[in-house]
């Protein structure tokens, strides 16, 4: 369908359902993940569960009805730190995407998964997202925080 992008909060944002990257160790202790659990604390509580009993796989997703909007999970890098795989991310979304069109869910809020903390280039993401989006009846919505100055992530 489509691809566009937005700059403001993807945790607030007027969106049916919302995505972030996870690593499938149980840690959302940095970025959006942390913003998440912080957030919605039973979605952390699950999440942490699936990863202790070995529930929640490189390229999965997990999805929790928070009551305004369904947030998902995605198995994006098996530990915390710069260990995105791309491959991963691509089968996350690519199930979240199907999911949604089962559920009859139009719109789907991502960041820029793997390009902040998981350490890949955004235009290797970006590129990989906007061919899903073309291939999927769901509006695929990327929303960026506002910038505060040139960082490494910027220029990739």
């Amino acid at each position: 369908m489509a691809y566009t992008e937005l700059t403001g909060d993807l945790l607030t944002v007027d969106l049916p359902a919302i995505g972030h990257g996870c690593n499938t160790a149980g840690s959302m202790a940095g970025g959006i993940a942390r913003q998440v659990r912080d957030r919605w604390p039973q979605l952390y509580a699950e999440y942490a569960q699936r990863c202790a009993t070995g529930r929640f796989a490189l390229g999965s997703f997990h999805a929790v009805d928070v009551g305004d909007k369904l947030v998902y999970n995605l198995g994006t890098q098996a530990r915390p730190g710069r260990n995105a795989d791309l491959d991963a991310i691509e089968s996350a979304v690519s199930a979240v995407l199907d999911d949604l069109t089962r559920r009859g869910i139009p719109a789907l809020g991502l960041p820029r998964l793997g390009a902040g903390i998981g350490g890949l280039p955004w235009r290797e993401v970006e590129a990989s997202l906007r061919r899903m989006a073309m291939d999927s009846p769901v509006q695929l919505v990327v929303v960026t925080q506002p910038r505060r100055g040139n960082t490494h992530e910027d220029l990739q």
